[in-house]
């Protein structure tokens, strides 16, 4: 029961970050649209070192989109939905991997590919041509997730060195 209460609670406090870490570039139209730098994005690097971070990363998305995006509703399923498949798929995968780099590595990867997601919540809500501007719309959100999770990789690996993230769950 211990055990349980912990996670949720743990999972609680990265969701409250997820929103504190996304404020920052909303208040700059950074959070949301075909260029998005959420310093949030970082956590999901979490999953990496312990896959019951996902309550918390997902939830995260959900609350935040659900108070701040300007999209509502359409913004929880798809954000949600792209992070909960993203990370569902790293959380599998990755201890499939040796290497704490490779697995930060895979997680960069896949939760940057799975931004076309969002790539087909903007096209499809801004009733844009899908034919021509899907294509520069994903690759503006594939680069931007790529980018912020590539940054805060080593600076994940830093924080687990002095708190461990998987004692802390």
């Amino acid at each position: 029961m211990q055990s349980r209460v912990r996670i949720w609670v743990v999972n609680a406090l990265v969701l409250a970050l997820y929103i504190v870490l996304s404020i920052g570039p909303a208040s700059f139209n950074l959070a949301s649209g075909a260029i998005q730098f959420r310093l949030s994005e970082s956590l999901n690097h979490l999953v990496v070192f312990n896959r019951k971070y996902i309550i918390g990363v997902v939830l995260g998305v959900v609350v935040f989109n659900a108070l701040f995006s300007p999209l509502g509703w359409i913004d929880v399923v798809f954000g949600g939905g792209q992070s909960l498949i993203g990370l569902s798929l790293v959380a599998w995968l990755a201890p499939k991997l040796p290497k704490l780099w490779q697995r930060l590595s895979l997680n960069v990867v896949v939760m940057s590919l799975t931004m076309f997601l969002i790539a087909i919540e903007i096209i499809w809500t801004g009733h844009l041509d899908f034919s021509t501007l899907f294509w520069p719309t994903y690759g503006s959100l594939v680069l931007s997730e790529a980018l912020i999770m590539a940054i805060s990789a080593p600076i994940m690996v830093l924080v687990d060195r002095a708190v461990n993230f998987n004692k802390q769950i």
